[in-house]
């Protein structure tokens, strides 16, 4: 198989960080952050397909790391995970370029789906790219 994609959890609480962690280490490359500035240092030195990004963190809140993620590098496919939030703001944050939105406490089986499906949409995304680069379309 190909090699495996680079997945960046950024939560300030430990036990949902390190929980995710061990949920996902032995399918991604995992990566791990604290808070928003500590995942934006991260993501201009390191090659990460996938964020899963908490939305209340001390200092930058979620919802402007994603602004500030999307700005930066926007192929990198973000998940909010939050413990709050609704479905109005969930929409809001997919219209300012979240892939999707899980709340917590999550379900372990949804959010790994969740993670795969929005993976491989991305790869399927890369590989038309380079398809119509290739034939100058």
């Amino acid at each position: 198989m190909g090699q495996k994609s680079t997945i960046l959890i950024v939560d300030d609480e430990s036990g949902p960080r390190e929980s995710l962690k061990m949920i996902l280490k032995p399918f991604y490359n995992i990566e791990t952050a604290e808070n928003a500035l500590q995942a934006l240092d991260i993501i201009g030195k390191k090659q990460i397909d996938l964020i899963t990004l908490d939305l209340k963190m001390p200092g930058m809140n979620g919802e402007e790391a994603l602004l500030r993620i999307k700005e930066k590098q926007p192929s990198i496919e973000v998940l909010i995970i939050t413990g709050n939030g609704s479905a109005k703001h969930a929409i809001d944050l997919i219209r300012k370029g979240a892939s999707g939105y899980e709340f917590k406490p999550f379900n372990i089986s949804k959010i790994v789906m969740n993670i795969s499906k929005t993976l491989d949409r991305k790869k399927k995304m890369e590989k038309l790219k380079n398809i119509f680069h290739q034939t100058g379309s």
